[in-house]
């Protein structure tokens, strides 16, 4: 294992060695212009191509996947007439959508970096990148923070459901988790540029995500404390949101069971997992967090120069990957977790791939079926 190990480091000296040789050396002008430092950036990410192989292979699956459940499942909730009403479902379109586009600005330029073994140039399509992944960022969390609510109000304020989640109120939701996240967006981009934009060199990255940006744009203060004040108040908010709606509903369920001296088992598996799912569809945003607080606390000085060596850009790379696959993980599992799980879900994908013609007692099957489900707790 020792032996590996020593062979590995040597193949990562030899490969990147041209590369810190020309950073230390000043060549000619002509020599700098046919320098690709995008390459040898891309090196000390990750100098093993065995390892760029597999990540295509990775990258490429994920997106074909996300975009694949995301699409089916959002044509099927629109072609169910059944479905089309309910606030859960609206509220699910609006997150497979803002999925969809999260995955399409991602993917195919990871893919691509990959593929070609460079990293991204900073230019007027990594600032688009960056303004897409904020905004769809702010519009997940804003959208499950009101899918929560929902499902508390469907719990424990049945009565009044309906009531309180009209049409309009719906459409309203809808629109305005749109508006807030691209007014943030805005902002953001707006304050980005308070700096001098260094067009046209390669970044440190596969992705423009905000650290990077606003590296090249050189470090604007007040973009980078709104961004990371804005995206923690966000991330407490749906924490917050999500688990006082989820403890209400299980304590609903709790109630409900106790005059017949019974636990409420599905009650509490359920809450259960969907703590856990929420866990794992904020957990880019808690590492992305940590690493904004360390940057605080560490200082710009110190981030950079600890980023200097090999060694640690090769540590940086693989926190860097780690992410990029944490944040491609999400829109392929969501409509599993939100839709797909649900029977009626089910049977609306069912019916999209399943002749016209339907036989009536079908059809009153499936809708004493829904009825039932319905009457459960928490699903």
């Amino acid at each position: 294992m020792a032996h590996k190990f020593i062979m590995n480091s040597t193949q990562v000296l030899n490969r990147t060695g041209p590369c810190v040789a020309h950073t230390f050396e000043n060549g000619t002008e002509e020599d700098n212009r046919n320098f690709d430092l995008g390459g040898c950036l891309f090196l000390f990410i990750m100098p093993f191509d065995a390892v760029v192989n597999v990540l295509v292979f990775v990258f490429l699956m994920l997106t074909i996947l996300s975009l694949a459940v995301n699409g089916f499942t959002l044509l099927g909730l629109g072609h169910s007439e059944d479905l089309s009403w309910e606030p859960r479902y609206a509220l699910l379109k609006n997150l497979i959508l803002s999925d969809m586009v999260q995955t399409i600005n991602l993917g195919p330029f990871v893919t691509h970096c990959l593929l070609q073994r460079s990293t991204m140039n900073f230019n007027t399509l990594c600032l688009l990148q960056y303004f897409t992944g904020s905004v769809c960022i702010f519009i997940t969390l804003i959208t499950i923070t009101f899918m929560a609510i929902e499902r508390y109000l469907y719990v424990c304020h049945a009565i009044h459901y309906l009531s309180i989640l009209t049409p309009l109120r719906l459409r309203l939701t809808v629109g305005l988790t749109w508006v807030l996240s691209i007014s943030i967006g805005c902002i953001n981009f707006t304050l980005l540029h308070q700096g001098e934009g260094e067009y046209g060199r390669a970044t440190s990255g596969l992705i423009c995500e905000p650290d990077t940006v606003e590296r090249h744009m050189g470090f604007p203060r007040a973009a980078a404390i709104t961004r990371k004040l804005v995206g923690f108040i966000f991330t407490l908010l749906c924490l917050l949101s999500y688990f006082f709606a989820y403890v209400r509903m299980y304590q609903d369920a709790r109630n409900a069971v106790v005059p017949f001296n019974t636990v409420n088992t599905r009650a509490r598996n359920t809450v259960l997992f969907y703590c856990g799912m929420v866990f794992l569809q904020l957990l880019p945003m808690f590492l992305k967090i940590t690493s904004d607080a360390l940057w605080e606390l560490e200082g710009t000085g110190a981030m950079m120069t600890a980023l200097s060596g090999a060694g640690t850009s090769l540590s940086a790379g693989t926190l860097h990957i780690s992410l990029l696959i944490l944040i491609m993980v999400p829109p392929c599992i969501n409509p599993l977790i939100f839709g797909i799980r649900n029977w009626e879900v089910r049977q609306a994908l069912f019916r999209l791939f399943r002749w016209k013609g339907e036989h009536p007692e079908l059809e009153l099957e499936r809708t004493w079926v829904r009825s039932q489900h319905r009457a459960g707790v928490l699903e």
